[in-house]
C-alpha cells in the first residue's frame, strides 16, 4: 500500500453540539493536515467521542460544520473508516477472512486477495492469515482490526481510544508497531485517547479539550518525526507532564466549582 499525503483534510468550524438540554461541545474549530495524526485529549466526558462521531459523519453537529477537501486513496472503497475499543473480530473467520469481510461484494476475489494480502504485510500479519482470532493475543487482535480498516484504503482513519483494551506492556510495545503502521499507509488519523503517553507517542498535533462543555484549550504540535517516537525522550516526558497539569487543573477548578454551589 503506498504512502498517501494528498488524502483528506477535515476543518472542524465553529462545533457545538448539545444532547437534549446537555451542552456537550461548544464551538469547537481545528483542521486535520491529510496524512498527520490529530490526537484528541482531554477529562472524561468533555466531548472527545462526540467530535470524533462529528468528524466522521456520524453525528450531525447542533451547530458548525466540518468539511472534507483532497483526494482520496486510489480504489478508496470508504473514505473515513473507523476504529474501536471492541476488536470486533467474527470468531469463525480466520485473520484472513476477517480483514476480507469488509471487501466482499465490492472487489472481485482476485483483487480481494491481492488487497488482503498487502494489509497483512503492512500490519505484519502475513504468517498469521491463517490463525483463528482465539489463537491471537489481544495486541494481535486489535491490530486485525486495524489492518481490516485499512483494507478499505481510507482516506481518513477514525480511532476511538483502541488500545484502551490492552494491558500496558502490550499497548506500549504496539504504539511504535501503530505508529509506523499508519505513517506507511499515509492515511490522515483522528485519535482519541486517555493515555497521555499514547498522545505524545503519536500525535502531530495533541488538541486539549476542557471539561464539559468541551472547548479548546490548547492546540500542541509535537516536533518529533513518525515512527520512532522514544518513551524515554525528555521532551516528550515534559510535554505528557505538561498535559497531565492542564488536565489536573481543570479538574481541580471543576471540584472548587462545585464545592462553591454545594449548600
Amino acid at each position: 500500500m503506498p504512502a498517501n499525503r494528498t488524502g483528506l483534510r477535515l476543518t472542524v468550524q465553529n462545533v457545538s453540539h448539545r444532547y437534549g438540554g446537555l451542552q456537550v461541545l461548544q464551538t469547537i474549530s481545528l483542521t486535520a493536515e491529510p496524512g498527520e495524526v490529530t490526537v484528541l485529549v482531554g477529562p472524561s466526558g468533555c466531548g472527545k467521542s462526540t467530535l470524533l462521531g462529528i468528524m466522521g459523519g456520524m453525528l450531525a453537529p447542533t451547530e458548525g460544520s466540518v468539511t472534507c477537501a483532497g483526494d482520496t486513496p486510489d480504489n478508496c472503497l470508504n473514505p473515513l473508516t473507523y476504529v474501536f475499543q471492541d476488536f470486533s473480530l467474527l470468531p469463525w473467520r480466520s485473520v484472513a477472512g476477517n480483514v476480507a469481510l469488509v471487501l466482499e461484494d465490492r472487489l472481485s476475489r482476485a483483487d480481494t486477495a491481492t488487497r488482503v494480502a498487502d494489509v497483512l504485510a503492512l500490519t505484519g500479519l502475513t504468517d498469521f492469515a491463517k490463525a483463528w482470532p482465539r489463537q491471537l493475543s489481544g495486541g494481535m487482535r486489535q491490530r486485525v482490526g486495524i489492518a481490516r480498516a485499512l483494507a478499505v484504503r481510507p482516506a481518513c482513519l477514525l480511532l476511538d481510544e483502541p488500545l484502551s483494551a490492552l494491558d500496558a506492556q502490550t499497548r506500549d510495545l504496539l504504539l511504535d508497531e501503530f505508529s509506523a503502521i499508519i505513517t506507511a499507509a499515509g492515511t490522515t488519523t483522528i485519535y482519541v485517547t486517555h493515555n497521555l503517553a499514547e498522545a505524545v507517542r503519536l500525535g502531530h498535533q495533541i488538541v486539549v479539550l476542557s471539561r464539559r462543555p468541551g472547548e479548546i484549550r490548547d492546540i500542541i504540535r509535537v516536533d518529533r518525526p513518525l515512527p520512532g517516537r522514544s518513551p524515554t525522550d525528555p521532551d516528550l516526558i515534559a510535554l505528557e507532564q505538561r498535559l497531565w497539569r492542564m488536565i489536573r487543573d481543570d479538574a481541580a477548578t471543576a471540584e472548587r466549582e462545585r464545592i462553591d454551589v454545594t449548600p
